[in-house]
């Protein structure tokens, strides 16, 4: 990989899978005994990328304690939203004003990351630096979610993302980034969805189509179901 930091978004709440993230965050709840947090980290391990960046928020404290209580080889900062939280976009923000480099591969860790999804990061890093791209997000169709009440979040013609028509498909919780992509902004709490917009209205934003079975924590109802499938992680 040419990246060499990569960001994984730990600041939520989680309050659709209360009460279980009422002492606990949502990072750190487990599938097969493995918490979210820990399966993203072993991704990027598997990535080979060695430096990773976390934010933190909510139940702060018990992230920071279970990063430092594990020894994952990598070197990992833990940065805070500080006294308010600064929603996805003022989160990552914060991070990249916290770093040198100018790209980033990002991650949702309530996202069930396999090993296939190796392949396609490495692939979707490819056309970014090709294209000479700002932001590309993993998106995948509808049908391949487990939970089926999602809606799609965007419709994808080629590689270009856009909300127009059916928005068949959904974003997985993955990203590259640029740093330019928070050039001319004058405010510290927003949401990534806000960079989005103004990409799309450029007709910019481009996707990369994953194939892989989308897993993700919606609420307490998807995790229950998780849990009794007994997917491996």
């Amino acid at each position: 990989m040419k990246i060499k930091t990569a960001i994984i978004l730990c600041a939520g709440f989680g309050k659709r899978l209360m009460p279980l993230t009422s002492e606990t965050p949502k990072p750190l709840l487990k599938i097969n005994h493995i918490s979210l947090l820990e399966n993203t980290i072993n991704l990027i391990k598997k990535l080979e990328i060695k430096h990773i960046k976390v934010n933190t928020f909510y139940l702060s404290e018990k992230i920071k304690d279970f990063i430092s209580s594990k020894n994952f080889g990598l070197e990992i900062k833990i940065i805070d939203d500080g006294r308010e939280i600064l929603d996805t976009g003022g989160g990552l923000l914060n991070i990249v004003n916290n770093s040198i480099e100018t790209d980033f591969l990002v991650f949702n860790p309530d996202t069930i990351w396999k090993n296939e999804h190796v392949t396609e990061i490495k692939k979707m890093e490819y056309i970014y630096f090709e294209k000479k791209l700002e932001n590309i997000l993993m998106v995948v169709k509808k049908d391949l979610s487990f939970d089926k009440r999602f809606n799609g979040d965007f419709s994808l013609f080629g590689n270009n993302l856009n909300k127009n028509n059916e928005k068949k498909y959904i974003y997985t919780g993955c990203q590259i980034i640029s740093k330019k992509i928070f050039q001319n902004l004058s405010k510290n709490i927003f949401s990534i969805n806000e960079i989005w917009d103004r990409h799309i209205k450029k007709g910019n934003l481009y996707g990369f189509e994953s194939a892989i079975e989308f897993l993700h924590l919606t609420d307490k109802e998807i995790y229950e179901k998780i849990l009794l499938k007994n997917f491996k992680i």
